[in-house]
């Protein structure tokens, strides 16, 4: 998978950044500390795209999420931080 996280700390907004040279759905899901689902995404990846913007995270409480990634069979994940 060539997704990364512009950076792993957020306010509002998440940047991924993807290279890829085929076209796939590409899923997010972001979880809490405590496994619970707060936040989701899905778009349709175009080759040669190169940017997503997730948006809408600023009514998440502050604290340390873990962002799992899929883009056809591939995933990921890590461990990102809401700030002020």
């Amino acid at each position: 998978m060539s997704i990364k996280v512009k950076s792993p700390v957020f306010i509002d907004t998440l940047k991924l950044e993807c290279v890829s040279t085929t076209s796939s759905n590409l899923k997010g899901v972001l979880k809490d500390e405590k496994g619970s689902v707060c936040s989701t995404f899905e778009s349709e990846y175009r080759a040669g795209q190169e940017e997503f913007m997730w948006r809408g995270l600023n009514d998440l409480p502050y604290g340390v999420y873990t962002l799992e990634l899929s883009q056809g069979e591939d995933a990921m994940q890590m461990r990102l931080v809401k700030r002020v």
